[in-house]
């Protein structure tokens, strides 16, 4: 039985499929090539879970250096290509298969990155058209704008969504949004450092492992039926 009063939302890369690490590889690796003697990664790895463009213009920017609308385009190309391979995050299938809510996915990727993500990997049995993307909407996270869309396009408040997100971005977002947020540290960039950054911006646990994610929605769904008595 599906409960259709309430939703899960899920954000896309670090917490459907394991694509942030091959992101943030790639994201170094060609920010090296054009700039040898900078230390980028120590910049870059913060900023993970922003846009694409943002990330670059941010780094740039603190390092002092500049990058061409070209550059900017091809890094982005390289990174969507690569992220587009990544595999499932593990266990997100069946974890997904065991949680009876309504799901949908919220990500500061494009549309079209995200719909081509789901269908290769299958999730879109799980997520159908209830897509929603930072180019669909004036701002991307960390503003609440996507999180506020989805909620829209389910006909459901915020407080009647539990989100699922790997990033101090996404969890900024979805908290500003007045949902309540679970980090997930699991993928392949996750570090002890995240722990309490997540739970800094907003998150109200913070797991590592998806078996554990129908549980968490378990227990949020009686917290819920409580607080609505």
């Amino acid at each position: 039985m599906r409960v259709s009063n309430h939703a899960l939302i899920c954000d896309c890369d670090g917490v459907l499929i394991d694509s942030e690490a091959i992101a943030a590889q790639m994201l170094v690796h060609e920010l090296e090539l054009r700039w040898p003697d900078a230390d980028v990664a120590p910049v870059l790895m913060p900023l993970l879970g922003m846009r694409t463009e943002h990330v670059l213009d941010a780094t740039a920017a603190h390092l002092e250096r500049t990058l061409s609308a070209a550059d900017i385009e091809a890094i982005r190309a390289a990174v969507s290509a690569g992220a587009m391979e990544a595999p499932l995050v593990e266990g997100i299938v069946t974890a997904l298969g065991e949680i009876p809510l309504q799901k949908a996915c919220a990500s500061n990727s494009n549309t079209a990155y995200v719909q081509a993500v789901l269908a290769r990997t299958g999730l879109v049995e799980f997520f159908g058209d209830r897509v929603f993307c930072a180019d669909s909407v004036a701002l991307p996270k960390p503003a609440p704008d996507v999180y506020l869309a989805a909620a829209r396009g389910l006909n459901l408040t915020p407080d009647a969504c539990l989100v699922v997100e790997d990033s101090v971005t996404g969890v900024s977002a979805a908290s500003a949004a007045g949902m309540t947020v679970i980090g997930f540290i699991g993928g392949g960039h996750a570090n002890e450092a995240q722990i309490e950054a997540l739970r800094a911006a907003g998150a109200v646990h913070v797991f590592d492992d998806m078996r554990q994610l129908p549980g968490f929605v378990t227990q949020w769904m009686e917290r819920v039926a409580i607080g609505s008595h």
